[in-house]
């Protein structure tokens, strides 16, 4: 894959030059609240493809999957803001048509890595399954898989198709926020604001956990603005953005990614440079 050449990117660049990649999930929506409004070039894509293209060189920082930050030689944490949760997320969801200890075929959605990463930690962890991965097109839907389990994420996940029946003949659905987080006792981080080393983000980082408060102010009238183009209602809107989702980088956060960065590299799932030993998660531009 061609990389650009690793042009310094110098302080006295303003924030709004610097290529801002972001998610139009409703998760992502108290995040990314106001950050064009203080002249960011945001641009948005799937949290597959933002880290496709920050890995390209063509955004300086992204909001990724966590996961990314592992598999990558140079990339750090750039913000105290995160999409996480301590509890079930509603937006990620695995269904099954089998028992997990049967699970032969899995089907990933084609936004999700980090998702799909954790899919496979706990099948393997607690079932010792270790399923062939195929890919689930955007705009497809669970009835066009015929594979054992099929992982949706964001909002095809809190959509029709991932309500409680599945959508069809599901035995099974997990909410894998709560999985990991009742196996583990630790929170789940599924994205991060992250941007390769040789990026200055001293005048963005600031912008970033500030568009972060001020979405988390501002969750009544996100969920006003977004409910009826999601098929929720104005509390369920409301209590997804409250009650599921957690937006702070905090301490036990770095633990979960951590550990999540442990259990992946143990399946080979990380796919991270050989080191001497274990690649420390950095975090810059004043996070938690």
């Amino acid at each position: 894959m061609f990389r650009h050449p690793a042009i310094p990117v110098t302080a006295s660049r303003r924030p709004g030059g610097l290529r801002v990649g972001a998610v139009q999930y409703l998760n992502s929506r108290p995040l990314v609240h106001g950050l064009s409004a203080v002249g960011l070039d945001v641009r948005y894509d799937l949290p597959s493809r933002l880290a496709d293209r920050l890995a390209d060189g063509g955004l300086d920082v992204a909001l990724i999957p966590a996961v990314e930050v592992f598999r990558a030689a140079d990339y750090r944490i750039v913000s105290d803001a995160c999409i996480g949760c301590r509890g079930p997320v509603m937006s990620v969801k695995l269904f099954f048509r089998t028992a997990p200890e049967r699970v032969a075929t899995l089907a990933v959605d084609e936004g999700s890595r980090t998702s799909a990463t954790l899919a496979r930690i706990l099948l393997a962890e607690r079932h010792g399954t270790h399923p062939r991965i195929e890919t689930l097109p955007i705009g497809a839907g669970l009835a066009d898989t015929a594979a054992d389990a099929v992982l949706l994420i964001g909002d095809r996940a809190i959509g029709p198709a991932g309500g409680p029946q599945g959508g069809g003949s599901f035995q099974l659905v997990w909410d894998l926020g709560d999985e990991w987080c009742r196996w583990t006792g630790l929170p789940f981080v599924f994205a991060v604001w992250a941007a390769p080393a040789r990026v200055d983000v001293a005048a963005v980082a600031p912008l970033l956990s500030r568009a972060r408060d001020s979405g988390v102010a501002n969750l009544a009238s996100i969920a006003a603005a977004e409910a009826s183009a999601h098929g929720l209602t104005l509390p369920q809107c409301l209590g997804y953005l409250r009650d599921n989702l957690h937006f702070h980088l905090g301490p036990m956060e770095h633990e979960a990614l951590r550990l999540f960065r442990d259990k992946a590299d143990a399946l080979g799932l990380a796919c991270r440079p050989q080191r001497s030993g274990p690649r420390p998660i950095v975090v810059s531009g004043g996070a938690a």
